[in-house]
Formats: structure tokens, C-alpha cells, sequence
């Protein structure tokens, strides 16, 4: 009994002794060239993964996955807009309690650092910023507007009371924390970040180290002389000029890639993105030959679910539903070829043997395929909440209202208004064509009387539809799907739904006189705007109504919108037909992650087990998606699709590997109709010479000063190399003044060559990703010809040109002409 007693007392002593040791203060500091932790040099061995994109059940089994590569730290974002999805309420629960992360990390042996924002970019919903903000439509995003500065504040202090215990002077975790993100990319403001700098010190204490993070090639815009300064770069990476200018600015600071990219995310669109494990080893070999820290990004990407994956700019191109990112351990935990590539490297660096790989938490399971038949039509899902006569000032008006006005994050809304007549013919006139012209973000249907027109799609730049001959009183329904908020670049003020007043144009052919075309333009002034929210319960409800459950709804709707004058769209009508919730079952024996195939499906969202699953396209590349088996249960579980195109089939499976690469698009994603090829014969070119060697910037002025012109024409003559394939990173026109002109509007007009399997194709000069770029097919002759579409007329009377960033900046032009025409 007493030797018991002694090895209980023991046994206690030593757990005791192991919590207070967790619990002990700690430090982490700048020494000579190197991070000191409790007074010790230290390189920092990053492993990046995001909570919100890992089941909770999932965190730990991440966590180890990363220990077991060899890193000795988590980096995490901090998503704003998952923890105050509605203004003033604050949700740190379940898959959103960050704290707790943090907590195992720790208990895995694993240092954090916190990239708490505002703002995050991480290709997710409008960077991190909550949608509501977007309600005080002339707010500033990610400047020192009052009103956003205040929100950022009460954000950061509520973040603060998660983890102001967990740093390392409270014997925390959390080493290092972030201010602002890549703030170089949106602008130059140094008051603006040394007041988050500020906002972040008055929190957790002048004793944690921040860092701001930034390329190098404008990080100085930004930089603060008591912050540290870190680098972001890819794969491939010239590491020792990524690294120059902050060597000759601070010869005595520690080196840090504070993102170096593993992979690259995906487009709704595009091809699969994939980088070679090759490159990704050896640069990270590199750094920690040299004592360079780094954070792998990804280590472990996860999923986007429900509707949180964002949208990149110039122009929108939406990411998908996957955040696999090509990254060491896949989308569902698993170690890929480039885990044991990796894993072998980083034995080098460790003083220990690397902790063995642990084994994942689920089996995968493959799902017999099933048949949804149960359906409820869209109409089904309009928020009867949120009808104009009960908020007639926000649902109808003049102008249709955006989804912020609506007080709507996530949807999607039926515009309809009543048209006037327009004649087909009159007296010496024919109508040659009826025009409706809109800017819909993101995806609109247009319907006539319930009637399906067409579509206007803002992934491919789409703002006109051709209409047929119009009736008097005739209804014009327009149902506009939101996708993502941008997330990177000024055009993250990203509002969703109809923009301004459709108009719709005629043009008249006339038989008589000198007169040959008349155009008439009509605007319509009545809308009513019908919300269908992105939400489970809204979905369930659905069919619950279907079910005749609420008998009186539609009944009383329907007499409400024709008492207005409105006609409402019948079941029967293309508007209802196809476009729904669809529902059903599949059971199972036991549990596992799965891969459920939705390839014959439209465009929508879905729901299994009222879990958010993400976002659905056809075009794919992708076209499963990831399930994690902790939210699956024994016998009966339930799928919901909310598809606003309708599917081919009805039917679900569930399989064993992934279709990430799988694109089912109605004509090819390059740029080379050979109608779009100019005559550049006649044209004088605004430079005609050699451009320099090496990576890095270069300033390309024209000859003959400024040029006048909607198109700017590349024609690459030769290579630094002397082969046959080309290439550039990023393409800037500049104006009068020098000044960058906004690529926003930019298009791809043509281009003679793409590799379109490494998604190099033309628009990645203007893609604001230095990263990325435009790369001819191996074995084409010269010259190669991009041609790039300015939006409209511009003065330009120079470009900058960035090759690629890889040591030897491979498939760097040298000679080139350089056209500006209209």
C-alpha cells in the first residue's frame, strides 16, 4: 500500500511538474542573424494549415502529420469573417475555437505563430473581412477608415482574450505574431499598418515579437523599422535574390520566408495546379543550409468548405471548393510523394529522430451510387422573411439591391421587373437586335416570363445577352448566384448581385433617309428582389413545404406578387425547371472519408448531414468532393444539393481518390481564336530592342514617347536562352506619369501560344501573382504573340516587365516589339 501510495505521489509530481513546465514563461527574440528562443538560436520550421479547413476531430492527426515532416511550428491565419460572421456576434466554438488549436499544437510539442489580419488573403472569402462591412457602402477596406479601424479593434481585442494566455511569456505556444498581410500588394501605408502594429502591442504586449511579411520586390513600401521583416516566395524560388535588398538594409537580421509556396491554389475553369517536389526540397534544403527560417505554405491545405472559398482579380476567377494546394500532406491528411521527399530532407536538420508518421483517423470508403429523388423547386427557398411587404424600402425600389443591401452574405436573389413593348418594326423601321446589358456578380440567368435566354457568366467578363422580341407587360427575371468575394487585390470590395440598372438597348434599322441605325435605350425603374439564402435550415425548410407543411405560403405569395402586378414564375416555367434542393440517402455499415462524385450535377452548393460541404461547378477541375468521415454516422445519412443550373443525372457515389482534374468546359480556356490575331503589319511598334538578362523588375519605355490604344501587343522575337520557349511573370502599362494603369479590366485578347497544363496561359501576366506566369508550348516557332485588352482607351507610354522568378529567370524575352493600337 505505501509503495502504491509513493508511485501515485510520484506519478502526480511528475505530471505536475510537466504542467508547470508548459506553463513557464518564456521568450522569443532578434539576435545576430538569427531567432533566439529563451536566449537560444533557433530556426523557425513552419508547417501552415488553417483550422477552419480541418474537421475538429482532424486537428490533432494534422498537428503530428506536421511534427513528423520535422517542423517545429504551426502557422495559422486568423479568419475574421468565419468568428463574427454577423456584426457583433462572435462565435470561438466548435471548429472555430481557435484557442483550443493552439492548445494542441502545444500539447504536440509544436510552437504558433498567429497571422491574425485584419485582413488574410488565403484565397478565402473576401480575404478574411466579414461581408457586413460592405453594408456602409463607402467604407475603406484595409486603410485608416474610422469605421473599418473601429470593427479591426473590437475584432482583434476579442481575439485577444483567446490568445493573450497562450503566448510565450504566459507559457504559451504562440511565439510570433503578424501584422496586417502582404500589405506591399494593396497599397502603401505605413500609418494605416503601424496602427494594427499598435492595436496588436496594446493586446498581447510589446514582448511578442511581430513580423510583417511581403515580396521582395515591395517590401519596403511598408516596412517598419521595429518590426521584423520576412519574405514571401514560391517554389523555384532564386532564394539569394529573394533575400538581397533585405541583406543590404539589415545585414544583421534573422532571414525568414514567411510563405514559401508548395503548390498553388485552383480555378473554377483551369487546370489542376501542381508544383515539382523537386523544387519544393531543394529550395528548403537551401534555406536551412544557410540558417534561413521558413513557413511551408501550404504543409497542409484542407478544404474551403461551404461557401468560404474566395475569388482572385484582376477580372474574377473563383477558387474551388478544394484548398489542396498540391501541398505535402493532401487535401485529407494523408503524406503524398512530396511528405517522404520532404520528410527525408528535413532529417538532415533535426538533432532526433523524426517522430514516426501517424496513422490517419479515417479509412477511406467508397459509396454505391445513389439517386436523389426527392426535389423541391427554388421558389421553395425565397425568403418569405424578406418580402417587400415586409421591408418594401430594401426589397423593392428603383434599383436593384445588392446582397449587402439586402443584409445577405451568401445566396442568391431573383431580380424581376416588369418591361415595356418593343415593336419589331414601325414605319420605315425593323428592329435588328434587342440587347440587355447588366454586370451581375457573380453567375445570372435571364429568364422572360419564366422562360430561360441565357446566361451572364462574370468568370468569362460577360455583361450583354441578346433578347428576343419583347411584349408589353412581359416579366424579366434575373437569378444572380454570389460565389466568392475576391480576395486579393483593391477588389476586395466586392459587392454581390445586380451592380446599378440593367439597361436594355434596340437597335433599329432604318429603310429610308440618310439615316441607317437608331439605338433606344430603356432602364428599368421597378424591381422586386427575392432573397434564397446559402443555408441548411433554408434548405430543409424547402422541403418541408413541398411536403405541405405550409399550405399557405405560396398561396399567399403568389397573390401578394400579382396584386403588385408581378407574375409569378409556375412550376412548369424553365425558371422553376431542373433549378432546385435536391435530396437523398445513402446508408452505411461503418464510417470513413469519402469522395462523393457530383459530375453530372450544374452549379450549387451541398449539404451532408447539414454539414457545408462546398461549392459544385460542371466545368469542374474539380468534381468531387471531400467528406470527412467524423461527420458521417452508421445507417442513414443525408445529401442535400441546391443546384441553380439543374443536373444531367440525378445521382451521387461516393469513391476512394479524388477528381480534382477533371474539366467539362463548352469550348477550350485559351486565348487563340485566330479572328482575335491582329495585323500588327501596318502598325508601328512603340518598342522595338533587347531586354536585359537575370530576374527582377525592368522598366521598358517607349522609343517615341507616349502611344494611344485599347490593346498592348507582345511579340517576342527570342529568348535570353536562345530556345523557343517564353516567358513573364507579371506585365504592367504605364501612364503618362509612370503610374501603374489599373489592370482590373484587363482581358485576354489573344495569345498564340499557352501551356495550358501548367496553367500558363496568357492572363497570368496581369494576375497580380509574381509567382505565376505566361509560358509558350515547347517546339512552337517565333515569334509568339500575346495580346492583352486594356478595357479602354489608354495613354501608355512604357511597360514593366517581370520575368520568371526562378534562378536563371528561365524563358526570359530578349528581343521583343511592343505595340499599342486600337
Amino acid at each position: 500500500m505505501k509503495f502504491f501510495r509513493l508511485l501515485t505521489l510520484t506519478s502526480l509530481m511528475m505530471i505536475t511538474a510537466g504542467i508547470t513546465a508548459a506553463k513557464e514563461s518564456g521568450t522569443f527574440t532578434i539576435g545576430d542573424k538569427t531567432f533566439l528562443l529563451n536566449g537560444q538560436p533557433f530556426v523557425v520550421k513552419a508547417a501552415e494549415v488553417h483550422y477552419p479547413r480541418i474537421p475538429r476531430p482532424y486537428w490533432e492527426h494534422r498537428i503530428q502529420m506536421c511534427k513528423s515532416l520535422g517542423m517545429n511550428a504551426v502557422c495559422i491565419y486568423i479568419f475574421w469573417n468565419i468568428h463574427e460572421q454577423q456584426e457583433g456576434v462572435f462565435d470561438f466554438t466548435d471548429n472555430n475555437d481557435v484557442a483550443e488549436f493552439c492548445r494542441i499544437a502545444q500539447k504536440n510539442g509544436m510552437y504558433v505563430i498567429v497571422r491574425p489580419g485584419p485582413y488574410v488573403c488565403a484565397e478565402w472569402e473576401m480575404g478574411g473581412l466579414p461581408w457586413w462591412l460592405l453594408k456602409k457602402k463607402d467604407i475603406k477596406l484595409r486603410e485608416r477608415d474610422p469605421y473599418f479601424m473601429e470593427h479591426v479593434k473590437i475584432f482583434e481585442e476579442r481575439v485577444g482574450e483567446q490568445l493573450r494566455p497562450l503566448t510565450i511569456q504566459n507559457g504559451g505556444p504562440i511565439i510570433m505574431m503578424q501584422v496586417e498581410n502582404e500589405y506591399g500588394s494593396y497599397g502603401e501605408d505605413k500609418p494605416y499598418v503601424s496602427e494594427i502594429r499598435d492595436c496588436l502591442h496594446s493586446i498581447y504586449g510589446k514582448e511578442l515579437s511581430l513580423f510583417q511579411c511581403d515580396w521582395s520586390s515591395n517590401f519596403e513600401k511598408n516596412g517598419l523599422d521595429d518590426l521584423t521583416w520576412t519574405m514571401n516566395f514560391g517554389t523555384g524560388a532564386n532564394i539569394d535574390e529573394q533575400f538581397r535588398r533585405l541583406g543590404q538594409l539589415r545585414p544583421n537580421a534573422p532571414k525568414m520566408c514567411s510563405e514559401f509556396w508548395s503548390g498553388w491554389f485552383d480555378k473554377w475553369g483551369a487546370q489542376h495546379e501542381t508544383r515539382p517536389a523537386k523544387d519544393m526540397v531543394e529550395g528548403m534544403d537551401e534555406m536551412l543550409s544557410k540558417g534561413i527560417s521558413f513557413s511551408l505554405y501550404m504543409t497542409h491545405g484542407g478544404t474551403s468548405f461551404g461557401h468560404w472559398a474566395g475569388a482572385n482579380s484582376p477580372g474574377f476567377a473563383p477558387d474551388v471548393t478544394s484548398y489542396d494546394y498540391d501541398a505535402p500532406i493532401n487535401e485529407w491528411g494523408l503524406a503524398t510523394p512530396k511528405f517522404w521527399e520532404l520528410r527525408k530532407m528535413m532529417e538532415k536538420y533535426s538533432s532526433h529522430k523524426l517522430p514516426s508518421v501517424p496513422n490517419p483517423p479515417m479509412k477511406i470508403i467508397t459509396i454505391p451510387k445513389f439517386e436523389l429523388t426527392e426535389f423541391a423547386p427554388l421558389f421553395n427557398g425565397f425568403d418569405y422573411k424578406y418580402t417587400w411587404w415586409d421591408h418594401e424600402e430594401e426589397a423593392h425600389g428603383e434599383s436593384p439591391k445588392t446582397f449587402e443591401e439586402l443584409d445577405m452574405g451568401w445566396g442568391t436573389v431573383l431580380y424581376t421587373t416588369r418591361l415595356p413593348e418593343i415593336p419589331q418594326e414601325g414605319r420605315n423601321l425593323s428592329v435588328s437586335q434587342t440587347t440587355l446589358t447588366l454586370e451581375a456578380h457573380d453567375f445570372a440567368q435571364v429568364f422572360i416570363d419564366g422562360k430561360y435566354m441565357g446566361r451572364i457568366d462574370r468568370v468569362k467578363n460577360e455583361k450583354t445577352l441578346t433578347l428576343p422580341p419583347i411584349k408589353q407587360s412581359q416579366e424579366l427575371q434575373i437569378l444572380v448566384e454570389g460565389m466568392g468575394r475576391i480576395n486579393f487585390g483593391r477588389a476586395i470590395k466586392d459587392f454581390k448581385g445586380l451592380i446599378g440598372k440593367p439597361t436594355i438597348t434596340t437597335s433599329f434599322s432604318s429603310h429610308v433617309g440618310e439615316v441607317d441605325k437608331i439605338e433606344v435605350t430603356y432602364t428599368p425603374n421597378q424591381w422586386e428582389c427575392m432573397r434564397i439564402p446559402d443555408d441548411y435550415e433554408v434548405a430543409v425548410k424547402a422541403f418541408e413545404e413541398q411536403k405541405g407543411k405550409n399550405p399557405t405560403t405560396h398561396e399567399s405569395l403568389n397573390r401578394a406578387v400579382i396584386g403588385r402586378g408581378y407574375r409569378y414564375a409556375k412550376e412548369s416555367d424553365e425558371l422553376i425547371f431542373g433549378r432546385g434542393y435536391y435530396r437523398g440517402y445513402f446508408d452505411l455499415k461503418k464510417v470513413g472519408d469519402t469522395f462523393l462524385n457530383f459530375e453530372t450535377w450544374g452549379k450549387g452548393q451541398v449539404w451532408v448531414n447539414g454539414h457545408a460541404m462546398g461549392r459544385i461547378w460542371s466545368i469542374g477541375p474539380q468534381q468531387t468532393l471531400y467528406v470527412p468521415g467524423c461527420w458521417l454516422k452508421k445507417g442513414k445519412n443525408e445529401v442535400i444539393v441546391l443546384d441553380i443550373v439543374g443536373p444531367s443525372e440525378k445521382v451521387v457515389w461516393g469513391q476512394a481518390e479524388p477528381e480534382l482534374n477533371k474539366l467539362q468546359l463548352e469550348k477550350s480556356n485559351k486565348h487563340n481564336n485566330p479572328g482575335d490575331k491582329p495585323d500588327l503589319n501596318s502598325l508601328a511598334p512603340a518598342f522595338d530592342g533587347e531586354l536585359k538578362a537575370g530576374n527582377g523588375w525592368q522598366y521598358v519605355p517607349f522609343k517615341y514617347g507616349t502611344k494611344k490604344g485599347r490593346y498592348l501587343a507582345v511579340e517576342v522575337l527570342s529568348t535570353q536562352a536562345e530556345n523557343d520557349v517564353a516567358a513573364i511573370a507579371e506585365i504592367y502599362a504605364l501612364d503618362d506619369d509612370n503610374q501603374r494603369i489599373s489592370r482590373e479590366p484587363w482581358t485576354v485578347k489573344y495569345a498564340s501560344s499557352e501551356e495550358d497544363n501548367g496553367n500558363h496561359l496568357g492572363d497570368k501576366v496581369f494576375d497580380l501573382q509574381e509567382s505565376t506566369y505566361w509560358q509558350t508550348i515547347k517546339g512552337t516557332d517565333f515569334p509568339h504573340l500575346l495580346v492583352i485588352d486594356l478595357g479602354s482607351e489608354q495613354h501608355v507610354r512604357g511597360i514593366e516587365y517581370l520575368p520568371r522568378a526562378e534562378q536563371g529567370a528561365p524563358g526570359s524575352v530578349k528581343k521583343v516589339k511592343i505595340y499599342i493600337y486600337k
